[in-house]
């Protein structure tokens, strides 16, 4: 384990159990930014990141992918 991890650890012993909606997660998530505004590029990142994992749970098919992806040229 990291160092960086710790919270992530304390995140997993104390609500580890607990089950929330993805709309609960992305209001704590402005809320954090929203006192803590350094980190917002940080959270948008993860937030995006989170949004575009894949259905059938393959994290690491998205795990470069911090930009929304170009729309092609239509021609």
């Amino acid at each position: 384990m990291y160092f960086t991890d710790a919270g992530i650890e304390e995140l997993d012993d104390r609500r580890g159990d607990e089950q929330v909606t993805m709309a609960w997660l992305a209001e704590r998530l402005r809320d954090f930014v929203d006192l803590n505004p350094e980190f917002e590029t940080a959270v948008d990142r993860l937030a995006s990141w989170l949004a575009r994992i894949d259905t059938d749970g393959d994290a690491d098919a998205n795990a470069d992918t911090a930009e929304p992806a170009e729309p092609a040229d239509e021609e």
